[in-house]
């Protein structure tokens, strides 16, 4: 998954959604069961001190009793954090009632540190136990005999705070383990919705791969109803590019008909005058007839060049152009080898393919004392195109730098004594520069001279 892809944009928001998300949601959850569990616990040590204020304050007495129902049993064991405590406020003399827990300890009274009663008359306030640890108090003012009569009495009920911090630990231990399975499982949906979402963008990349290569000549398949239109209008296209690129092919050859026929019909009557006008005159036709035809190869390798769906392998060029050349030179005993992976696939027309190494074989062959070396090497991918390296090398005499500068014109000639017009070159040049390729000349390490070719790769 690549940074600038649209999968990984996809995932990355999502992911940092959920991770986002996640956390504050954890946050609110763990808030609110604290809450909860407090209000629980305050409930119950609110219900704890109210039930001894009952049990102890008896309206016949004179004085506070022990509470016969100790309500909690961990009021029985000593250091337990869980305390009740009836101590006089008025009356500092009289007697102190504990919880066995709490054994000879005290605890703090809330009243005695100004703490102030919410709307039900407790008091509320952390405090610490008789074993130094933290406590929950709570507090109630009550009196025996008759209501607001007689000496004044803190009813205290105290539980650990301990207990507390431990369920909301047990609880947040748990809640992260269940929010990180959650996310890791969230973010694996994510990455697989990803990948099933953009699935049909990876068949139409696919199948533009295979147009190009030349396996298929439109966008086959059933696509998402979203997609279908982009499929519909690509197809759509693809065949109006190829109308137009026959429809060229038509006028060109067309044309070519029209000018060959008045220009053989010239020569004729030209050479049928034997003076220096007739010879003049046949002469020019000739150069007429070589640019003619000249630039209806080019326009015709325009019309092709680049075109969608045009592959043509090299092996297939190569083989026969090898038996051929080593037929033709046979005297000579000429040896052309060839590397070429199987695979390897020029982007444009077969003939101009062949014309382009037709012309640098038998240029190697002509000047060769005997080795002619083909390598081939392709690059395939998309961006950027691929391109397709040709390096044809001989071990004949090679050329100057000066002479490689001039042998690219059209129509020079380095040795008179060798067959040919001088236009080979010049030919293969248009036709690479045509399908927006390259060719150099330099030095080969055979001896001879090399020429390094650079085409679109299918």
């Amino acid at each position: 998954m690549k940074l600038n892809s649209l999968a990984f944009r996809l995932f990355a928001t999502s992911a940092a959604w959920v991770l986002l998300v996640l956390p504050l949601a954890a946050v609110i959850i763990y808030h609110l069961y604290r809450d909860d569990v407090q209000a629980a616990f305050d409930a119950r040590l609110e219900k704890l001190v109210s039930s001894i204020a009952a049990d102890s304050m008896s309206s016949e007495a004179s004085e506070p009793i022990a509470p016969k129902n100790r309500y909690e049993p961990l009021f029985e064991d000593p250091r337990s954090g869980w305390y009740w405590q009836v101590a006089p406020i008025d009356n500092k003399q009289a007697v102190t009632l504990r919880s066995a827990s709490l054994g000879d300890g005290s605890i703090d009274l809330p009243i005695e540190r100004d703490i102030k009663p919410d709307g039900d008359g407790a008091r509320w306030t952390k405090a610490t136990g008789p074993a130094g640890e933290g406590v929950r108090v709570v507090e109630l003012i009550d009196n025996p005999g008759p209501p607001g009569e007689g000496p004044r009495y803190s009813i205290i009920v105290a539980g650990p705070i301990d207990w507390l911090d431990a369920r909301l630990s047990s609880f947040l231990t748990r809640l992260g383990t269940a929010l990180v399975l959650t996310g890791v499982g969230l973010v694996a949906v994510t990455l697989f919705q990803v990948r099933f979402g953009l699935l049909p963008l990876r068949r139409i990349e696919k199948g533009l791969a295979d147009i190009r290569s030349g396996h298929s000549e439109k966008l086959a398949g059933d696509l998402p109803d979203e997609i279908a239109p982009l499929q519909v209008e690509l197809n759509a296209l693809l065949a109006s590019n190829q109308e137009i690129v026959d429809r060229a092919r038509t006028q060109v050859g067309n044309l070519a008909h029209a000018l060959k026929t008045p220009l053989a019909v010239i020569t004729n009557e030209a050479r049928e005058d034997k003076g220096p006008f007739g010879r003049k005159i046949a002469e020019q036709a000739e150069i007429m007839r070589d640019q003619v035809n000249h630039y209806l190869d080019r326009a015709r390798v325009a019309a092709g060049a680049g075109v969608i769906g045009r592959a043509t392998k090299v092996a297939e060029v190569l083989e026969p152009l090898k038996r051929a050349l080593e037929r033709i030179h046979r005297d000579r005993g000429i040896a052309i080898t060839i590397d070429c992976p199987p695979d390897a696939r020029f982007a444009g027309e077969r003939q101009d393919l062949e014309e382009i190494l037709g012309n640098l074989c038998d240029n190697a062959c002509k000047w060769s004392k005997g080795k002619v070396s083909v390598e081939v090497a392709a690059t395939t991918s998309r961006r950027p195109p691929g391109r397709l390296t040709i390096r044809i090398e001989d071990n004949g005499p090679g050329l100057s730098e000066a002479e490689r500068a001039r042998i690219g014109k059209r129509g020079v000639r380095l040795d008179e004594t060798k067959p040919g017009t001088g236009l080979g070159l010049s030919i293969v040049t248009d036709l690479v520069q045509s399908y927006r390729g390259s060719l150099a000349l330099a030095q080969s390490s055979m001896g001879g001279l090399r020429v390094d070719l650079v085409l679109p790769a299918a």
